[in-house]
């Protein structure tokens, strides 16, 4: 059987109980609350100044005594023990390397770091190396004439290939004299590749015909060298100490005329520095038209100015300045009185304000004189 512990307690623990002494306390003891002084305003104590901030000297100062102060206290590392041996015992230890690079090294670093000096190692050296291996490869005059004569094979296969080859040669606008003289000037044997024709060539051969303006030299589709001419139309005749030349509008030259009844539908001009005046002579031959069956042709004298030279030996000498209104004077006067019909050799009209008028030699000279000074503004 079990012995009976103490009677139960009876009501709350924590208070007394009559009869039964005083309370028991479960847990620690509750701290006792203060005293409350009277009710009253409340005061707050005004916050502590800041100290003032150190000095940067101080600072400084203060932070190398700490790292020397650090230093000391660290335990120096030091190499492993190596067991001495033989005459190496009681030796000291080897100085520790310095793990900082050298000025070469430094230098060769820092080129390395270049972008141009990388792309030159990278790419020039195996360029270098081939060509020098190239180099002394071609060193032997043997390989060389070899070589070359592969590449003259290659290339000749290449150049005389059918779709190369020109077989024809074409002319057009050209007249059948000046075709014959272009081809004989080209000189081709054909058929020939169309590597070995110079354009730039055929077409200043072309050029250097006086007969010629302009042209066009090409390959055309088909195997067809073409040379498409525009011709020179002639103008004038012009009668030089050698010989007759055919002259276009603006006095250039486009051939040699064997007989002036080659070309006598055009009109005839002579005289030193006719053909820089052309125009003019063509301007001055349109104007005369009223008497152009009567016209021989116009000779520039002095370089400056024209000789209308009609039949009959009658000649009207022009002045430098305004010819065409000069002539239109002398055709009024021939549409008026008849001037040219009467017995005259020559009509002065280099003055603009009078008319001289020379009369062909013959027995009744004193009637025609006076006849003559009738017309207006002449004088005989």
């Amino acid at each position: 059987m079990r012995p009976l512990g103490p009677p139960p307690t009876l009501g709350h623990p924590g208070r007394a109980q009559p009869g039964f002494g005083p309370p028991r306390r479960s847990g620690p003891a509750r701290p006792q609350m203060p005293a409350l002084g009277p009710i009253g305003p409340r005061t707050v104590a005004p916050p502590a100044p800041a100290p003032a901030p150190a000095p940067l000297t101080a600072v400084l100062a203060a932070a190398a005594r700490a790292a020397a102060q650090a230093a000391q206290a660290a335990p120096q590392s030091a190499a492993p023990p190596v067991p001495a041996s033989g005459a190496a015992a009681g030796t000291a230890a080897a100085p520790r390397r310095d793990p900082a690079p050298s000025r070469w090294a430094y230098r060769m670093n820092r080129l390395w770091l270049t972008p141009a000096f990388r792309a030159a190692v990278r790419l020039g050296g195996p360029v270098a190396l081939v060509l020098l291996v190239l180099g002394l490869w071609l060193g032997d005059a043997d390989r060389r004439a070899a070589v070359h004569g592969i590449y003259v094979d290659l290339r000749e296969g290449f150049q005389n290939r059918p779709e190369f080859m020109v077989d024809f040669l074409a002319i057009e606008g050209a007249s059948p004299v000046l075709a014959v003289s272009i081809r004989r000037a080209l000189a081709l044997d054909l058929p020939m590749s169309s590597f070995d024709i110079d354009l730039a060539a055929a077409l200043i051969e072309v050029e250097a015909f006086d007969a010629v303006a302009r042209a066009e030299v090409r390959i055309a589709p088909g195997g067809i060298l073409q040379v498409v001419v525009t011709e020179r139309e002639p103008a004038v005749v012009w009668r030089l100490p050698d010989g007759l030349w055919l002259l276009d509008a603006e006095g250039h030259r486009v051939a040699r005329l064997s007989t002036r009844e080659a070309r006598a539908d055009l009109p005839l001009i002579a005289g030193e520095g006719a053909e820089r005046a052309v125009p003019e002579a063509l301007m001055l031959i349109a104007a005369a038209r009223p008497i152009a069956p009567r016209i021989r042709g116009l000779v520039r004298v002095g370089e400056r100015r024209w000789n209308l030279v009609l039949d009959r030996d009658q000649t009207i000498l022009l002045p430098a300045r305004d010819p065409l209104r000069a002539l239109d004077h002398a055709l009024a006067l021939q549409r008026a009185q008849g001037l040219l019909e009467r017995d005259i050799v020559a009509v002065d009209l280099r003055l603009p304000a009078r008319i001289t008028v020379r009369l062909a030699p013959g027995p009744d000279g004193a009637a025609r004189i006076v006849a003559l000074n009738k017309l207006p503004g002449s004088r005989s």
